[in-house]
């Protein structure tokens, strides 16, 4: 007999365990499917190596959504722990803080880089392109063309394999809205001076600012791991390591039926209500049976890749960041991770340090095809060059894939999810799309989970009562800190058609 359940959902990350959790709790039948053979959390999964613990890309736990704040707080009560944020960018061989620091940024680019700097910013203000439509056009704009060739190409390049020119203005507005060289400048010189909760307007400070964080004290896999044993018992199936390879209305019965296959190729069937997927959006729409007419629109819809290197290696000098951006185009490395400065349970031996070297790619090219030895080989001789361990002092490593990582935002990829998102809400009343890959939206993990929360809504209420879609829309609710601006925009609260603060 065919499993059948009240909701189907495909993905275990933070979107399908958010639904499971709270569907579940509500005595609604669930069944996860996960096509992962071991570990929950999707990309917020944390992985162990030989005692080890590492995340895959580093997840801090902020958010302006007190919903989303009590429920990491009822699924893990006793877990969380206080962190400082401190990250940095390596740029030219020197470190730059961030936020930036005036003086010392003055003394790192020099006296006439710096004023050729200020002259470009002012230009672009004098000057602004109107309308930008790419990420080039947009960052020239608030910070001027000098720095965004020192500061943001090259970065951003590596992430997303691209030229600026081709991104779309969306990716800058979701990121980095609200963040300007001026304001960055006024914070630099006057945090010391005004509290660090507000502006110089009295308001709370900007998102890409926060200075400290709260995390799962063995890494954000613990609260997935905590939500898919609560899930399980509340009733809920979770099925490991079952990728999903069809999905179709099975108009006569009114239900879902959705097919997986396992490692040794065998077949499963399950039948649902409804169906939850967080699958990438591309893959689903080519999935779906009856077939959509926008198919063609969803298979161009494109994702950026990436790998980790964890790097284990006898030093006991940590040094303090939670992660560096590698601005540098001399090395392929673009973010270097401290997994002890997340964390110290993540490092077992305090005479050791954990580093993950992240490499964004393509799947199929040139570095993720690279075997493990040589791209750890790599990652030694980059660590050394940019001056943080010696490769003599690496005892370890071990390289993690990570598939479909980002969203690509090109120029056409707004009008390709347009066109699948509305023939699938046309067509298919009980399919529901949540997650950053579901959606193809750059979700932070608390957008992720709350596009979930929103949909459980939905099918508790039985019709479309809120749009998933509005969450994240405003970039003002993107990066804003649980620590220090929780009092100010506590009053948010869940409406229908969206989020309001």
């Amino acid at each position: 007999m065919t499993p059948t359940a009240n909701v189907l959902i495909i993905g275990a990350g933070p979107a399908g365990l958010t639904a499971s959790y709270l569907l579940t709790k509500q005595k609604h039948t669930v069944i996860v499917l996960e096509q992962e053979p071991e570990l929950v959390g999707g990309i917020s999964r944390t992985v162990r190596h030989n005692g080890f613990l590492f995340d895959i890309g580093g997840h801090r736990f902020f958010s302006k959504s007190r919903a989303v704040v009590e429920l990491w707080n009822e699924i893990l009560p006793d877990d969380f722990i206080e962190r400082p944020r401190l990250s940095r960018i390596f740029y030219g061989g020197k470190f730059y803080s961030y936020p930036l620091r005036a003086f010392e940024a003055l003394a790192n680019l020099g006296l006439w880089t710096s004023a050729s700097c200020m002259l470009s910013y002012a230009w672009a203000r004098l000057t602004p392109i109107q309308n930008p439509k790419s990420f080039h056009e947009w960052v020239r704009n608030q910070f001027g063309e000098k720095l965004f060739s020192i500061f943001f190409r090259t970065y951003t390049e590596k992430v997303w394999g691209m030229s600026c020119d081709d991104i779309s203005a969306d990716w800058a507005a979701q990121r980095i809205k609200g963040l300007s060289l001026g304001s960055a400048i006024w914070n630099a010189l006057t945090r010391n001076i005004l509290s660090p909760k507000q502006d110089s307007n009295g308001q709370p400070v900007i998102k890409t600012l926060i200075e400290s964080f709260r995390y799962p004290r063995r890494g954000p896999g613990m609260l997935w791991e905590a939500a898919a044993e609560k899930t399980r018992a509340q009733g809920g199936l979770i099925m490991m390591g079952e990728q999903t390879i069809a999905v179709e209305w099975l108009d006569t019965h009114k239900l879902w039926e959705v097919t997986t296959r396992t490692a040794d190729g065998l077949q499963h069937k399950y039948h649902g209500k409804h169906v939850i997927s967080s699958a990438p959006l591309r893959e689903l729409a080519t999935m779906l049976k009856p077939a959509l007419q926008s198919t063609h629109a969803a298979q161009k819809l494109a994702y950026r890749d990436f790998l980790t290197v964890a790097l284990i290696a006898k030093d006991d000098k940590d040094f303090p960041d939670n992660w560096i951006y590698i601005h540098d185009p001399a090395v392929k490395v673009g973010r270097v991770q401290n997994f002890r400065s997340w964390s110290p349970e993540m490092v077992p031996d305090p005479a050791l340090t954990c580093l993950g070297l992240e490499y964004f790619c393509f799947e199929g090219d040139g570095l993720w095809t690279m075997p493990d030895t040589e791209l750890i080989e790599l990652a030694k001789r980059e660590i050394e060059q940019i001056g943080l361990v010696r490769a003599n002092q690496v005892i370890d490593g071990v390289v993690v894939r990570q598939p479909k990582a980002y969203p690509v935002y090109d120029e056409h990829y707004r009008s390709h999810v347009a066109a699948v998102r509305a023939e699938i809400e046309q067509r298919f009343e009980t399919l529901h799309l949540v997650g950053r890959n579901g959606m193809h939206k750059y979700n932070n993990q608390d957008h992720a989970m709350m596009t979930a929360m929103l949909t459980v809504e939905n099918i508790l209420a039985g019709s479309r009562r809120y749009d998933v879609w509005n969450v994240n829309e405003d970039a003002e609710y993107h990066e804003a800190g649980y620590e220090g601006a929780s009092d100010a925009l506590g009053s948010e609260r869940l409406v229908p058609n969206g989020i309001k603060d």
